[in-house]
């Protein structure tokens, strides 16, 4: 049986050809891709005269006219076997202006990244510095089929965040894109793949902060891309430094898009998911909290702490890490009211170290959760002892246009473009986790900073409170990993509106978005996110789909795997005596065993689809282990109760073992797999499969 007759789904043409056409090949770079990407940075990054892949105006002149007649060095270094760094340094000897382009070329990957750094050595302000644009370059594509571009809309608390787009490039058509308020993944997405005939390109912006990008068609077969801080226009102080967004271009050939995309995630694990000092990856992990129980942390303390973390053990779960959300600092009973970062000692007597201690002598490792950026409470330390470290709003500004935006509540913005107040952020937050037992920070942002940033510049100095900004939040990071090597960071913006690839090199996302548990929403955000982000979490309470005998929600699989994630929080109230905890127990036991298969090779098996009269299924695949895992939901609405899905990245030649974690067990050839199909049952609705697959040698086929 194929995949059809499935009525009321969402159709989009991203994954249409690849879901036509099995294809076992695994998403290595080919030496055709490899030789595309070296050919094109040479001819834009090979020399300070090449075809420069950005832009800008210095006073009135446009940088293609300077930077010929400026001062130029060049430097090469080889920074590991897989990576060579080139700087470029052009010096204005009559303002003192110096520019510096670091390039970097991937030697594994068809890939290459590049950073502009401008500084005012002279005595004086600068010339007015515009128009910058981290990338602008032109592309042209062979005959044939028009551009594609494939991207997602990005979050804002939603069922239809991270929604994947496809955007038909005509000739004469503008596409421009820009985050909402100054979170770089609020209802946009700075991540694309551009395909044309014969091949295409990845691009990702990373700032995090507001960048715009514009894709613009001329009338033949010509494309102009341009990228960078969406508005700076500003003098620069004598001794002062800015910096462009990293960008990031990903080659790749053919006309498969999934591949491209596996390509992309290769290129994230390898080169950008954050690692252990001793290199090691995030491991898939399963957390627990209680957030949902006691208002946040707000009406928690040391005791109801230590005794959900006792029953989780209990009930059989061996949990990762214990997590401690908003509300453990003084905050008179209402989260948002932060700024002062210590334990509330009316609740912790002994500080957050009682529970973690607790934690840690059960093998249990502890998250807590910081907003040191928001100063919410007016009566806080920081906004008493330090209002000169603070940035208020000077104007109103307009709602977020998708709505679900925790936004630009009444606070401040603690500035860390101001180096006295990142200097003592830094100590104190290393001093905290130090003190209080933390192994995994995790930084929220409940605000729009953009009306803060623009409020602050003067007309000669627009966009430089964001750029500095944005330098001191990846400063502060780059400054609590320096101290703890092995300290792991979560990313959160009122859920996934930070997660630029700047943010992404330093911390992983344990929140995909805000709007949570409904299954519907959590397949699709998973299914959207998985191309793009290797790494990401989701969390499980309970499913409307199972009703306990008191009548309220109980654990269901369903709801569970539609929340299964590289990171999972679970939300049980584990002072209730009701609930089915021995199917908690055995979907935890699933969920720990295909958890490898989550950093392989990712194949949507259907397409997307907001319906819930549909299914929808992906698979893992990890071709060096040739194994996998294929996860697949009947909604509650669908008609069909059976369906086959045809495999990817499978050895046509070879055997596996097929085996549904529901119980039963088969043999299959790869061919089959990928040609025929797996046909999966599934009698009632909504009702989820998990089937993990591993390559045999020499087995005989069971039925």
């Amino acid at each position: 049986m194929t995949i059809e007759n499935i009525s009321g789904r969402v159709l989009l043409a991203l994954f249409a050809l690849s879901l036509a056409t099995p294809i076992a090949t695994a998403a290595a770079p080919t030496s055709d891709e490899l030789g595309v990407a070296r050919q094109w940075t040479t001819d834009h990054l090979g020399s300070p005269t090449a075809a420069l892949p950005f832009s800008f105006v210095y006073g009135d002149k446009a940088s293609s006219e300077l930077l010929p007649q400026w001062e130029v060095q060049s430097d090469s270094r080889e920074l590991d076997k897989a990576r060579t760094e080139r700087t470029f340094t052009w010096r204005d000897a009559r303002s003192g202006l110096r520019v510096r382009c670091v390039a970097v070329e991937y030697n594994d990957f068809p890939a290459v990244e590049w950073t502009i750094y401008f500084k005012n050595e002279g005595k004086d302000a600068s010339p007015l510095l515009k128009d910058f644009r981290a990338l602008d370059v032109p592309f042209e594509r062979e005959a044939g089929d028009e551009f594609v571009l494939h991207s997602t809309k990005g979050d804002w608390c939603a069922p239809d965040s991270f929604e994947p787009t496809d955007k038909k490039l005509e000739p004469g058509t503008t596409e421009r894109f820009a985050p909402f308020g100054g979170r770089p993944t609020n209802a946009a997405f700075p991540y694309y793949n551009l395909q044309s005939p014969g091949g295409g390109l990845l691009l990702a912006i990373g700032w995090p902060g507001q960048w715009a990008s514009s894709f613009v068609r001329d009338q033949g077969r010509g494309l102009r891309i341009t990228a960078g801080q969406e508005l700076l226009k500003a003098s620069l102080k004598p001794g002062e430094e800015i910096r462009s967004p990293l960008i990031v271009l990903v080659f790749w050939r053919g006309m498969d898009v999934v591949r491209a995309q596996n390509l992309w995630r290769s290129w994230m694990v390898a080169h950008n998911v954050p690692r252990t000092a001793d290199g090691k990856l995030p491991p898939t992990q399963i957390v627990a909290c209680s957030s949902h129980q006691f208002k946040e942390m707000t009406q928690a303390n040391e005791e109801n702490q230590k005794y959900f973390i006792d029953r989780y053990l209990e009930e059989g779960m061996q949990l990762d890490y214990w997590w401690m959300d908003a509300g453990w600092y003084p905050c008179k009973g209402e989260w948002p009211n932060t700024g002062t970062w210590e334990p509330d000692r009316t609740r912790f007597p002994n500080g957050l170290r009682a529970v973690s201690d607790h934690a840690r002598a059960k093998v249990i490792k502890t998250i807590v959760w910081f907003e040191p950026e928001r100063v919410g409470d007016p009566d806080s330390w920081i906004a008493m002892e330090h209002p000169e470290w603070v940035l208020y709003k000077k104007a109103e500004t307009p709602p977020a246009p998708h709505g679900g935006n925790f936004g630009s509540g009444p606070g401040g913005l603690l500035n860390l473009g101001n180096d006295e107040a990142r200097k003592w952020l830094i100590d104190h937050v290393d001093r905290t986790l130090t003190e209080q037992g933390i192994d995994l920070y995790r930084q929220d942002f409940n605000m729009d900073p953009l009306p803060f940033w623009r409020g602050a510049d003067s007309p000669d100095r627009q966009g430089m409170t964001e750029n500095l900004y944005v330098q001191g939040y990846l400063g502060y990071w780059d400054a609590l990993r320096e101290r703890h090597p092995d300290l792991r960071i979560d990313s959160c913006a009122s859920g996934g509106r930070r997660d630029d690839l700047e943010t992404l090199r330093r911390a992983v996302p344990l929140i995909r978005s805000d709007h949570l548990f409904e299954p519907t929403s959590q397949q699709n955000h998973h299914y959207a996110f998985a191309s793009w982000i290797p790494y990401h979490g989701a969390g499980y309470v309970t499913g409307k789909s199972a009703i306990g005998q008191n009548g309220q929600p109980d654990i269901d699989s369903y709801a569970f795997r539609a929340n299964m994630s590289p990171s999972l929080t679970l939300c049980y109230d584990m002072r209730r005596t009701d609930l089915n905890f021995r199917l908690a127990e055995r979907l935890f036991g699933q969920l720990k065993q295909l958890g490898p298969n989550y950093l392989g090779e990712f194949y949507p098996l259907t397409p997307y689809s907001l319906s819930n009269d549909s299914w929808l299924a992906w698979q893992y695949d990890l071709p060096e282990a040739g194994s996998g895992v294929v996860q697949a939901f009947r909604r509650p609405d669908s008609g069909e109760s059976t369906m086959s899905f045809k495999l990817r990245g499978l050895d046509a030649q070879a055997t596996y073992a097929v085996e549904n974690l529901d119980g039963g067990k088969v043999t299959r050839t790869g061919r089959e797999l990928l040609e025929d199909g797996l046909t999966v049952t599934l009698g009632e609705r909504p009702s989820a499969a998990v089937i993990v697959y591993a390559r045999l040698a020499g087995a005989e086929r069971q039925e």
